[in-house]
């Protein structure tokens, strides 16, 4: 079977690739033999394979695995044995693809294999900083409280992202009717006033000139401009999915007014909760910062935190290689700062967490209210100016008759 790994080695840095293995503890001493450490494997998925068909058609959501995760916790706190609680939430599910998934779980369960282990084989669906922290609970017999504390961490970013959708969901929604209104206006209001003031001899204004040649040009050109759209659309979005694309777009993002402040307050949460759930588990920083960044959705952040990681592996800590970039607000620079010198690093990164979760949230809220007002103006701007253009025709058309 071939695996994905992500290790260290001697010197701090970090590598990747592939390897062909019968098990993944296999892969564990081989790489351990070549004097590497292992941060994260998974097996190798292909691009195209029936598991990632099925979980195209068959999605399985966040809430799902969350909920998995907390009755998993009750279960085995009944006393039941991991196999049959397993057995038990499968027979339950009603997704098409975690049902299999749980399937395959169990029958590594039954190999022998741990619950880490069998979850990270499906990263698709379930996180590595799960998977890893739920290994830190079998090795410390916490395995109920630790269901319970990733099945937190999972529940609160997902509320994080759906604030962020849902800022996002109303301005591309009147974006896209504020166009259909105006090509409506253009293109079958328009020509019925250009015919009238043709038929009529009428010298019009700049302003209505200038609108209806733009309406000669949208009927004309219609199919060719669409097109043209969609061509530039499909080069833009492909130019983001690279990853030279994905950082400028992101870089971008963190530079939009109030937008930008949300996402990064709300990559920084998410990077503290991290740190702070890793850490109370009792993983080493040189484990914990790769999960970390990996965990970032912003290339931007997901680079400044890398070069945190290499620093703080050259002896310089966290909280001075921080304080290099701006990217980490003071407020967290200080607090890991603080961390750092009392040993409580866990409780000062999860204060930083909440604090700028509320922040993000109250952000966000009046990002909400500010988009409609912001949006009605753009609207009413642009049939506004529709209108004008006509009625200032009609008034030429009357002065002209006296």
């Amino acid at each position: 079977m071939q695996y994905q790994y992500v290790a260290c080695n001697e010197s701090g840095e970090m590598v990747k690739g592939k390897i062909h293995s019968s098990s993944e503890d296999a892969v564990a001493d081989m790489m351990g033999f070549a004097g590497y450490r292992l941060i994260n494997l998974k097996p190798y998925v292909p691009f195209l394979s029936t598991d990632k068909l099925m979980a195209q058609l068959f999605p399985v959501k966040h809430q799902e695995v969350i909920m998995m995760f907390r009755q998993l916790a009750l279960l085995l706190e009944s006393g039941i044995n991991i196999v049959t609680s397993l057995g038990l939430l499968q027979e339950q599910m009603s997704n098409r693809t975690l049902k299999k998934v749980m399937g395959n779980i169990i029958d590594d369960l039954k190999s022998g294999n741990q619950l880490s282990m069998a979850l990270g084989r499906h990263p698709q669906i379930f996180p590595a900083m799960a998977c890893r922290s739920l290994s830190i609970g079998e090795q410390t017999g916490g395995m109920e409280t630790m269901l319970r504390q990733v099945a937190d961490y999972m529940e609160r970013d997902e509320v994080t992202k759906k604030s962020i959708k849902g800022a996002l969901t109303y301005p591309l929604i009147t974006m896209v009717v504020a166009i259909a209104v105006v090509l409506v206006l253009m293109i079958f209001v328009l020509p019925a006033f250009t015919s009238l003031y043709s038929d009529l001899g009428a010298e019009l204004p700049a302003i209505t000139q200038i609108m209806m040649d733009a309406s000669d040009f949208l009927r004309a050109n219609i199919l060719y401009l669409l097109a043209g759209m969609a061509m530039i659309a499909g080069a833009i979005i492909a130019y983001i999915k690279s990853e030279n694309g994905r950082y400028v777009f992101d870089k971008l993002l963190l530079k939009i007014p109030l937008m930008g402040r949300v996402l990064q307050l709300n990559e920084l949460s998410r990077a503290c909760r991290s740190i702070s759930l890793l850490y109370t588990a009792g993983l080493p920083l040189t484990e914990i910062m790769p999960l970390v960044v990996q965990g970032a959705d912003n290339k931007v952040i997901a680079e400044a935190l890398d070069d945190v990681r290499n620093d703080m592996l050259k002896g310089n800590g966290l909280a001075k290689p921080m304080a290099k970039n701006p990217i980490f607000l003071p407020m967290m620079v200080q607090m890991v700062k603080v961390g750092e010198e009392t040993g409580s690093l866990d409780t000062s990164v999860l204060a930083v967490a909440k604090n700028f979760e509320a922040e993000g949230q109250d952000k966000t809220k009046s990002l909400i209210a500010l988009i409609p007002v912001i949006m009605t103006i753009i609207i009413a701007g642009m049939v506004g100016l529709i209108a004008i253009s006509m009625v200032s025709a009609m008034y030429g058309m009357y002065g002209q008759a006296l």
